[in-house]
């Protein structure tokens, strides 16, 4: 037999994301640091931010992702594409705003269909620098 729904309108549903976002907004941290100054180690807690995902959500709510996609995804699908899009919307500022490392954007802008486009550049499109063109300049004078 199946278990109870645990949320039992879009309404509840919605509620408990927005939940979700502010405790991942105010997520406490200890940092360490070593103060000249005092010429000790010092620790602090911080409140820090991690990024919404809806398989976060679905550990803090105690579902499992199966179970959240199999019921939620088709009963309230409005409310799923909301949660979808402010996750995709939270990870480009925290991006933009530098609280995520750049060089991670990839890895997470994938999970929202961005690609990485490399650009194709043939050497023979790209010119040559001053010093390649010097060198072959001399060789083509037959001074190399």
């Amino acid at each position: 037999m199946a278990r109870p729904k645990r949320f039992k309108t879009a309404k509840a549903l919605y509620d408990a994301w927005t939940q979700y976002k502010a405790w991942c907004d105010s997520r406490p941290a200890m940092t360490h640091g070593f103060s000249s100054k005092k010429s000790e180690f010092v620790s602090k807690k911080l409140q820090r931010s991690v990024t919404y995902t809806v398989e976060g959500f679905c550990a803090w709510a105690g579902i499992s992702r199966q179970a959240f996609y199999e019921t939620y995804m088709a009963a309230f699908p409005d409310t799923f594409t909301c949660m979808r899009e402010e996750c995709e919307v939270d990870a480009r500022m925290k991006f933009e705003l530098g609280i995520i490392d750049s060089r991670l954007a990839p890895l997470w802008m994938s999970r929202h269909g961005y690609g990485v486009k490399a650009e194709d550049v043939h050497p023979e499109a790209q010119g040559d620098d001053p010093i390649t063109a010097a060198l072959k300049e001399e060789a083509g004078n037959g001074l190399l």
